[in-house]
């Protein structure tokens, strides 16, 4: 708790933020820490496989090895967004070759399938998502998505696409 309390202190200095008295409505940062709340136990990979995590063995740079749980990942036109529960895991590598949870990706169908439009653009915490982009593999459908790096500090922002401290 202490790591969470003080990871998010730094999040906020970095987005201009403050914390909201109690009766606000929720905030980003409320919602950032919700975002670790659900996903602190995926610290464990055990943990990911036991609620539907895969791993795709293929590391991206500044991205990380991406986790997809693919019965969250919902068709065209029937997408729906649980800050709580992110499509994609992010993790790197240790030193001793373990992986490291950095953050999360949210991912969200493009209703009509026409990269030329983004009138379905979803936004998160405020921040609309990137796209619409064509699949990352055979039968993905074109999407739109969202980092959130809610477990490493990124010096091109908390929603930034990559991470520059992430390598493969």
């Amino acid at each position: 708790m202490r790591r969470t309390v003080g990871l998010m202190a730094a999040l906020l200095a970095v987005m201009g933020m403050s914390a909201a008295p109690a009766n606000a409505q929720p905030s980003p940062f409320s919602d950032l820490i919700a975002v670790q709340e659900a996903t602190a136990r995926f610290h464990s990979v055990h943990e990911a496989v036991a609620a539907g995590y895969l791993p795709t063995n293929e590391c991206v740079p500044g991205m990380g090895y991406h986790w997809v749980n693919p019965a969250l990942f919902e068709p065209p036109g029937e997408s729906r967004l649980d800050l709580r529960k992110p499509e994609v895991l992010l993790y790197e590598r240790t030193a001793r070759g373990g992986l490291r949870l950095t953050g999360v990706e949210y991912l969200w169908s493009d209703a009509d399938q026409d990269l030329r439009t983004d009138n379905d653009r979803p936004s998160l915490f405020g921040v609309p998502f990137v796209g619409p982009m064509e699949g990352h593999g055979p039968g993905m459908p074109k999407h739109y998505e969202l980092h959130a790096w809610v477990w490493k500090y990124n010096a091109n922002g908390l929603f930034a696409q990559e991470n520059p401290k992430v390598t493969c």
